[in-house]
C-alpha cells in the first residue's frame, strides 16, 4: 500500500515521503496511529500543492535573507565600551550586546546566530559573521568606539 508520511517514522519514512509499505502495517499502525495518510488521488493532489507551497515559502525566505544580508553589509554597527589604554575594553563586547544593538535597528536577529570565535576585547572595526538562513550567511562590520 502507498502512503504519504505525515509524521517521521523511524526506520521506515520521513515526514512528507511516499512509499510502498506492507498493507497490515499501514492499516494496524500507520493509519491508526495518524502517522501517514493513504495516497489516493485525492491525498496525492493535496501533497503536490502543500509541497509547492512550502517550496515557494522557502524561495521566499531565501529571498527576504538575501535582501537583510545586502541591508547589514552596507553599514556598520556601532557600539560604545569603557576602554583603558592601549584601546583594550574593560570587559567584551558579546554576541549578546550585538544582537540587542540590531534589534535597535529594528533587526530581529538571534543571539546564536551571530557566529563570534571570541568576545571582541579591542576598540575599533571587527567583521563577525551572522548566519541569516542556512544558504545565506553576512559578514557585518561591528565598530566598537570609546564610551
Amino acid at each position: 500500500m502507498k502512503v504519504i508520511f505525515l509524521k517521521d517514522v523511524k526506520g521506515k519514512g520521513k515526514k512528507g515521503e511516499l512509499k510502498d509499505v506492507p498493507d497490515g502495517y499501514a492499516r494496524n499502525y500507520l493509519l491508526k496511529n495518524q502517522l501517514a495518510e493513504e495516497a489516493n488521488k485525492g491525498n496525492l493532489k493535496a501533497f503536490e500543492k502543500k509541497k509547492e507551497n512550502e517550496e515557494r515559502q522557502a524561495e521566499e525566505e531565501l529571498k527576504q535573507a538575501e535582501k537583510m544580508k545586502e541591508e547589514l553589509e552596507s553599514k556598520p554597527v556601532e557600539l560604545s565600551a569603557k576602554a583603558g589604554d592601549g584601546g583594550r575594553l574593560f570587559g567584551a563586547v558579546t554576541n549578546k550586546q550585538v544582537a540587542e544593538q540590531l534589534r535597535k535597528d529594528n533587526y530581529k536577529i538571534d543571539k546564536r546566530k551571530i557566529e563570534m570565535k571570541e568576545p571582541i576585547r579591542t576598540l575599533g572595526y571587527t567583521n563577525v559573521n551572522v548566519k541569516l538562513h542556512p544558504k545565506v550567511t553576512a559578514v557585518i562590520k561591528v565598530h566598537v568606539q570609546e564610551a
